[in-house]
């Protein structure tokens, strides 16, 4: 199980999706599962670009973590944990207890603003995106900390680039931690 981080628009979960098909492993998008939820308060919070109360996304997160490991499954988690609280609580719940590391994707705000315009997802509206990017960057070197406290390796890794260019990137950090 590895930790994939980015900003709206580093192409982590399109990585996440491709590497889960790939590999038979378990895709755990905090978004996605957001989604999925078909809740209109939630919707609503996420079209502002604010964030859905940690207890129920910890919680969320906790119960598709235990049934992938349940079920002897590796697992992408696509921006998760997304702040200082929930990497703690990840911690104190023995959530990281199977998560080899973390990898970052870096992606200009350039490239991130042209990659949002193409998707044209209904909640990249431009001031929900500016302030999930303000959040993404006020907590990364936090969250980053606490995971490598706990043992847990960091890679940083240049997000700009072909599809398959990423994903060779990433496989790159996987096959040097022996997860591929």
């Amino acid at each position: 199980m590895f930790i994939l981080f980015g900003p709206a628009g580093s192409g982590k979960s399109l990585q996440g999706q491709i590497l889960a098909e790939k590999y038979g492993w378990r895709w755990l998008s905090v978004g996605q599962l957001l989604r999925d939820q078909k809740n209109p308060a939630l919707d609503k919070i996420m079209k502002e670009g604010g964030l859905v109360d940690d207890n129920f996304v910890v919680n969320m997160m906790h119960d598709a973590i235990k049934a992938a490991e349940y079920a002897e499954q590796n697992a992408i988690l696509d921006g998760y944990p997304r702040d200082v609280w929930q990497a703690e609580w990840l911690v104190e719940h023995g959530d990281l207890e199977n998560v080899e590391g973390a990898i970052i994707l870096n992606v200009t705000k350039e490239e991130l603003w042209k990659r949002l315009e193409a998707r044209g997802r209904v909640d990249d509206k431009k001031d929900a995106i500016e302030k999930r990017w303000g959040i993404f960057e006020q907590t990364i070197a936090a969250m980053s900390e606490i995971l490598e406290k706990q043992g847990l390796k960091i890679e940083k890794i240049d997000g700009v680039g072909s599809i398959e260019q990423i994903t060779e990137r990433i496989e790159t950090v996987l096959r040097k931690w022996g997860t591929i």
